[in-house]
């Protein structure tokens, strides 16, 4: 079993006539996702490998039966690629796209609330059921299938963790990057409650970040509901406080989002923390009994 994303999923991406979009979509496929269609505003009729390309998502919908979106579109469009998206009848979203403004963000994950739309991103690298589905742009060869489910902030710490993980005969579930923006749809606790009801889920790992708070939620609420074993890392421990880092989210500001207290609230919670991304995999490890 996987969370979000299966065998069964049917993708249409937004912005496939692009760069981006194209190469990922080829990734895509190349991992075995059914990715059903594309949507491009006027270029609907072309074919971009062997998919079909429409001018609307609910086109996408109709004729092909898309149930997820990924979007590659401009920060500028990108609040309106997602709204269309669960205006069309898509239930999951994932956006890519950086820098989309918070004002827009608002609004949308407003809007997704009351449609009961999931919303992953944006400024994340997407997910991964391992040798099921790929949806973002998490690189093919860093995931096998496994019992460790991981969700984390950093795309880029995702692959070096989920790396490790394989090198040392650990596979993934899942693996979710919920991004690092201060407006976002799914967080830590979405995926955490998710990966707890998860029977191919047998550990857990959360990669943090400096900055706000949610880190710290997410500690308390597998200290109250989690327990299969997890393994914790914060990024950013040396960021000097009142600088970005990173992220929009990753900045230390108001007394909030330290390293220290974050780290702190995982050892309360009883998450086992690693000092470097490449201790997560010993303590994944050890917590399996094969350290």
């Amino acid at each position: 079993m996987s969370i979000l994303i299966n065998q069964a999923t049917k993708v249409v991406v937004q912005g496939i006539t692009g760069r981006e979009g194209q190469f990922h979509t080829s990734q895509m496929l190349a991992y075995g996702t059914q990715v059903v269609a594309g949507m491009t505003p006027g270029k609907g009729g072309q074919m971009v490998l062997d998919v079909p390309v429409y001018n609307s998502v609910a086109e996408a919908v109709k004729e092909q039966g898309a149930d997820t979106s990924l979007i590659f579109v401009p920060a500028a469009g990108a609040a309106d690629a997602m709204l269309e998206a669960a205006d069309a009848g898509i239930q999951f979203v994932v956006c890519i796209s950086e820098n989309v403004p918070t004002l827009d963000m608002i609004e949308v994950t407003h809007y997704f609330d009351r449609k009961g739309v999931r919303l992953l991103g944006p400024n994340c690298p997407g997910l991964i059921s391992a040798g099921q589905c790929k949806v973002g742009i998490i690189p093919n060869h860093v995931a096998t299938p496994g019992p460790v489910g991981i969700v984390s902030r950093s795309g880029t710490l995702t692959y070096e963790v989920m790396f490790a993980l394989s090198q040392r005969g650990l596979g993934q579930s899942t693996a979710v990057g919920i991004g690092g923006d201060p407006v976002k749809g799914t967080n830590f606790i979405d995926v955490l409650k998710l990966f707890n009801e998860d029977p191919a889920t047998e550990y857990i790992v959360m990669i943090g970040e400096i900055g706000g708070t949610d880190e710290e939620r997410a500690a308390e609420y597998i200290a109250a509901n989690v327990k299969k074993p997890t393994v914790g890392f914060i990024a950013g421990q040396t960021a000097p406080p009142g600088r970005r880092m990173g992220h929009a989210g990753a900045i230390i500001s108001g007394g909030e989002g330290r390293a220290e207290d974050k780290i702190a609230a995982f050892k309360k919670a009883g998450i086992a923390v690693a000092r470097h991304p490449d201790e997560v995999a010993d303590l994944v490890m050890k917590a399996a009994g094969r350290s």
